[in-house]
């Protein structure tokens, strides 16, 4: 059973449907990235996802094992958070705080899990930074290892990249295929489509049509050629 299926999801707030019509499934190990133009639906349906928002209609399914609890979320960042006044440790830490309960401290198992998270993420020397003095590319290296803490199943990123230069934007990509290799399952937004299909296995397209696929696939689908030639031509953003 797949990790996570949708079928025929419709998404909407304020009683206007944004999308609808959308079909898709996560297995383990997958790398889904959602792409389309601008308010297609794309945040829209990673809060869905998270149980964030409800859907308009249609069904989502969570199964082979999977919890609610075990997606693990990096957001887009605003400018309030960007200038959060937490050390690296703390905010890494936070990333345990769904296996906690009651408890209000975290066990030596979680400290030594946000340690280890740290060190993957190569953000160790700056365990005890303030993470608003932190550049673009090392605060989504602290968020990613928070998301790390409380998932080693699913991680759903929102433009992890945006914002980012060229050099940190490939390190960013490399380090989440990375993750992708040990066997976790990415779904993530991109606005880069060459990106998108350099690193994923599945395409999930979302607008005036949805498409879901392979990334092969994909490349051969109406909606994927369609798309491919606007974004090549620079007429428009996904």
């Amino acid at each position: 059973m797949a990790y996570i299926t949708v079928r025929d999801l419709k998404l909407g707030y304020d009683a206007r449907v944004i999308a609808e019509g959308i079909c898709f499934t996560v297995n383990a190990g997958d790398y889904l990235c959602i792409v389309g133009e601008n308010g297609s639906g794309k945040t829209t349906l990673m809060k869905t996802l998270l149980g964030l928002r409800e859907p308009a209609g249609g069904q989502i399914t969570v199964g082979d094992g999977l919890k609610q609890n075990e997606i693990g979320y990096l957001p887009q960042q605003t400018v309030v958070q960007k200038d959060f006044p937490a050390s690296v440790r703390e905010i890494v830490l936070s990333g345990c705080q769904g296996g906690c309960g009651m408890r209000p401290f975290y066990s030596k198992k979680e400290k030594r899990l946000a340690a280890e998270n740290m060190e993957r993420m190569g953000i160790s020397d700056l365990s005890g930074r303030c993470y608003r003095e932190l550049s673009g590319g090392q605060q989504q290296r602290v968020l990613l290892a928070r998301a790390l803490c409380a998932t080693r199943k699913v991680l759903l990123l929102d433009e992890p990249v945006s914002g980012l230069d060229p050099r940190v934007t490939a390190e960013l990509y490399d380090l989440i295929a990375e993750l992708n290799r040990e066997g976790v399952t990415i779904i993530m937004i991109s606005h880069d489509i060459t990106a998108a299909l350099r690193y994923a296995s599945h395409i999930l397209h979302i607008g005036t049509t949805v498409y879901f696929g392979t990334k092969d696939e994909y490349r051969m689908s109406e909606a994927g050629r369609f798309f491919l030639a606007r974004q090549e031509g620079g007429e428009g953003d996904a």
